[in-house]
């Protein structure tokens, strides 16, 4: 996915965002109407303001005003023009929050929304669609992005339709007092609130998506730099990394500084605008009253009603200051949220019961590299099978493919006898247990990182695991034992700590087939010894297949497999 580009056009954007408002339509609808009734007040605040002063001049002059050859407005006694003044605009403030309410409560329950779409997402890509993608650009969308969305459902979508019912309401009371005022308010409303506005969008597109790209590219150093802080430091790096964020750093600021021109531009124009359509508007009112095609009346009323009416069409103007950053964003998630994955989940209630696995003349190819080629494997039932080999030959590919991560291209995977690829991913999780090389352990305690495995299970479930593991004596060393925070990314545990609360989450799902991806790489010969003499004693109910490179692990295995190196150094 090119994120530097727009994959389509910004009313495409904005339809697919607005489509997902239709569960909050009624409450959109209301915020709307609110919305169009408060401008309305405001600005017949200033056209009523008129119509009094209109008054007072009349009967300063002496001109007696008869209900039947004035206009309305002009015959209102004066305390009933004050009280509905008043009232105008205490309605003014009651209305406007409850349409920013109304777009508030839209805004916040569809990005809860849109965030569970996100993590569902993600979930469906993973895991052979986001290997190797920048965690910290994910990171960016699922936060700032997804943020950024609340501009455009709280300030967005019912300011459009607002501003739209408000200048059609508009155009009809200027039209009443001549029909090319109505014509010239018309022209006004739609250069201000759509065509400079769409203009001015089009030039900031590009830059907006770059920005958003850039951030999260940013993002992404950031969080490497932190979590490399260690190393960055002993081989005395720090300048560079530096450098390279103060670079990075200026390459954002100038794309903000080139939006905020863009911004600039965009007010100065609009404001230009408004103030041509408001003069405009008073000399066509005077050429008309001149030409007899207006009253006096009609020449005031109207130039005032044009001057007053400009708010919810520049608040659509300067909403394009940030769309194009939110555009941006929602390109983003949407193409996040279209895209589809690359090994498909399969939706089945049939169980399939473990019988052995085998892999027949699978071929397997990663980002054009071949891995894996015509390779045979049986594993039968209640079995420990060593596979052992040189880096970069498969093993942990193979161990991958029988968790159908990816789908092979060329021959099949199959447990019981039948393909992966026609078992219920559900039921294919459930017989088959998985320790991969690097465990990740989340910032919560001992006990709930190993519950990982089998959230349901029992505190003394947990703890057997553990012992199977090793890792119960140490734990229990601890000052809040199973209670233990393991900090964020467990770094307060060695890598051999780690890997034995792996293993313990693989004895804790008690799945009857067994993936070991290096189980002792980083342990001892002592827990080294603990760990295989329980593996030993799950073999009687357990198929256990093991990728190692110590022979010592292989010990324990019934059958060794040895590998052969196929790619290319």
């Amino acid at each position: 996915m090119n994120t530097e580009q727009h994959r389509r056009k910004g009313l495409r954007i904005m339809g697919a965002l607005i489509g997902l408002v239709k569960p909050l339509l009624p409450v959109m609808i209301l915020a709307v109407v609110l919305g169009t009734i408060g401008y309305l007040c405001a600005i017949f605040l200033t056209v009523l303001a008129g119509y009094g002063l209109l008054r007072l001049a009349y009967m300063a002059l002496g001109i007696e005003l008869l209900p039947g050859q004035a206009d309305s407005f002009l015959t209102l006694e004066p305390g009933v023009l004050f009280a509905a003044l008043v009232i105008l605009a205490v309605l003014r403030g009651v209305l406007h929050y409850g349409e920013q309410y109304c777009n508030h409560f839209i805004a916040f329950k569809l990005l809860a929304l849109i965030r569970h779409k996100v993590f569902a997402a993600l979930r469906r890509l993973c895991p052979a669609k986001l290997e190797g993608r920048d965690k910290g650009n994910l990171i960016s969308m699922i936060t700032s992005d997804v943020e950024l969305l609340e501009v455009f459902y709280a300030h967005t979508i019912s300011p459009i339709a607002i501003a739209a019912a408000v200048s059609i309401i508009m155009v009809c009371f200027i039209g009443r007092f001549a029909w090319p005022a109505g014509l010239l308010a018309l022209a006004a409303y739609v250069t201000v609130g759509a065509i400079i506005p769409l203009v001015c969008g089009r030039r900031g597109a590009d830059k907006g998506m770059r920005y958003r790209s850039r951030f999260g590219d940013l993002n992404s150093f950031v969080l490497d730099s932190l979590r490399g802080l260690d190393e960055t430091i002993q081989y005395r790096c720090g300048e560079k990394r530096w450098q390279e964020m103060e670079r990075r750093s200026r390459d954002l600021s100038g794309l903000q500084r080139e939006l905020n021109r863009l911004e600039t531009f965009q007010r100065s124009v609009t404001n230009l605008a408004i103030l041509a359509f408001s003069f405009g508007m008073l000399f066509l009112m005077v050429l008309l009253h001149r030409q007899g095609l207006a009253d006096g009346t009609g020449m005031i009323i109207a130039t005032v009603a044009m001057m007053g009416s400009f708010g919810p069409v520049t608040a659509l103007a300067n909403l394009s200051n940030n769309l194009n950053q939110t555009l941006a964003s929602g390109e983003r998630v949407l193409s996040l949220l279209e895209e589809e994955p690359q090994v498909e989940e399969i939706v089945c209630q049939e169980k399939t019961v473990f019988e052995g696995a085998s892999a027949e003349r699978i071929s397997f190819s990663y980002g054009g590299e071949e891995i894996l080629k015509d390779y045979c494997l049986e594993i039968p039932k209640d079995r420990i099978i060593g596979i052992h080999g040189s880096s970069g030959c498969g093993k942990s590919t193979l161990l991958k493919l029988l968790m159908r991560f990816w789908d092979v291209q060329g021959g099949a995977v199959k447990i019981s006898g039948c393909d992966v690829r026609q078992i219920g991913t559900r039921d294919l999780r459930e017989m088959e247990a998985f320790m991969t090389q690097e465990t990740h352990l989340f910032h919560d305690s001992i006990a709930a990182n190993i519950a990982i495995a089998k959230p349901e299970a029992s505190r003394e479930e947990i703890v057997e695991a553990a012992k199977k593991a090793s890792i119960h004596d140490f734990i229990e060393s601890l000052p809040d034992g199973y209670d233990t925070k393991v900090g964020e990314l467990g770094d307060t545990l060695s890598g051999g700590e780690k890997q034995r609360i792996g293993l313990a989450r693989a004895f804790l799902h008690d799945a009857p087939f067994v993936l070991l991806d290096e189980p002792t790489s980083n342990l001892d010969s002592l827990n080294e010894g603990i760990i295989l003499k329980s593996l030993q004693e799950e073999k009687a109910s357990h198929t256990v297949l093991i990728v190692s490179h110590r022979r010592s692990t292989l010990n324990l295995a019934d059958t060794v497999v040895e590998m052969e190196r196929r790619r290319e150094s």
